[in-house]
């Protein structure tokens, strides 16, 4: 397995990995990595979704905080970035032409991967973007998956001075002109990764290091800042799962955790959003920057026990 997953020193492989690639309906090649769990009982599968500009091997530690309670996982590299195909020539750029594109191969692992070769009942623990799409997504998981929890999911960006709704429209312009491949924001990834002090997503030095050393090490892997492309397809996204009658479609218990000191994604959003939904529950980490997981241990473990109380539950949701 080590020619299908990348590895530094400070970030080895967990055991019992296998996985590959499979190949959507469209032709591009995902691939994924499915991990048994480690002690007993056996608890069924969490099904592991990234954010953007993520790749299975940053969430090798949390693979391992799943499989010791039980979990085995299963996680793949979104289209477009990690190891899977990426959909423009210059591969820094970040681009999706819909969210519905992550959500129908969402669905295809699920049939080729997940059901077939994974322990059940299934659950889902998803970052940001992938809390989106498992936002996206969850209609059409009622019959499969038992619980969520959505971390920090990236529904509008905080201190925006317009609306995700102008975002949208302003983007869609753009793509109709043919500049869809333009980037929105950042640019191509900086050879050498900023400085921890400059950014954004975590206050844990050494978790920021070792993520950082990822991409140093393995440059493929990496991606630039997103299309405006990517933005109208996020913005639509959002757009969609806020709707009152999708979100009244929403059968799949959730708990959503939102990070107090986010500069990444709006928390007023994610609160607003929680309280709304019938099935959903929601947790404030204070002090948590954007990526939780790859957090301090103050924050980490905060968002670790409240996963042991919420999954693998079975009753409503709290």
């Amino acid at each position: 397995m080590t020619d299908l997953f990348h590895l530094t020193e400070d970030n080895p492989l967990p055991q019992n990995a296998a996985g590959g690639f499979f190949t959507t309906r469209d032709g591009k090649k995902i691939r994924y990595g499915v991990f048994a769990a480690v002690t007993r009982p056996l608890q069924g599968t969490v099904v592991l979704l990234t954010g953007r500009n993520e790749c299975i091997e940053k969430y090798f530690e949390t693979i391992r905080d799943l499989a010791d309670r039980g979990f085995g996982v299963a996680i793949l590299d979104w289209r477009g970035q990690g190891d899977s195909s990426r959909l423009l020539r210059d591969r820094q750029r970040g681009y999706v032409r819909s969210f519905r594109d992550y959500t129908r191969d969402l669905e295809q692992f699920f049939e080729e991967v997940v059901l077939p070769d994974c322990r059940g009942p299934y659950y889902i623990l998803a970052h940001s973007t992938g809390a989106v799409i498992a936002l996206l997504a969850s209609p059409s998981m009622v019959n499969r998956v038992r619980r969520m929890v959505l971390l920090a999911p990236f529904l509008e960006v905080p201190d925006l001075p317009v609306s995700i709704a102008m975002v949208r429209r302003v983007c869609a312009i753009f793509c109709a002109l043919g500049l869809g491949w333009l980037y929105a924001a950042l640019g191509p990834r900086p050879k050498v990764p900023p400085p921890f002090e400059v950014n954004k997503v975590t206050s844990d030095p050494e978790r920021y290091r070792r993520n950082a050393g990822i991409y140093e090490a393995w440059p493929q892997l990496a991606l630039g800042g997103p299309t405006i492309r990517w933005l109208k397809a996020a913005a639509a996204a959002a757009h969609a799962v806020s709707d009152p009658d999708f979100m009244a479609r929403i059968r799949v218990p959730m708990l959503i955790v939102a990070a107090g000191a986010d500069r990444v994604v709006s928390t007023k959003a994610v609160e607003a959003y929680a309280r709304k939904l019938r099935v959903g529950s929601l947790l404030m980490i204070d002090g948590a920057q954007h990526e939780i997981l790859q957090e301090k241990d103050i924050y980490r473990e905060q968002l670790l026990a409240a996963f042991d109380a919420f999954i693998p539950g079975t009753g409503d949701a709290p």
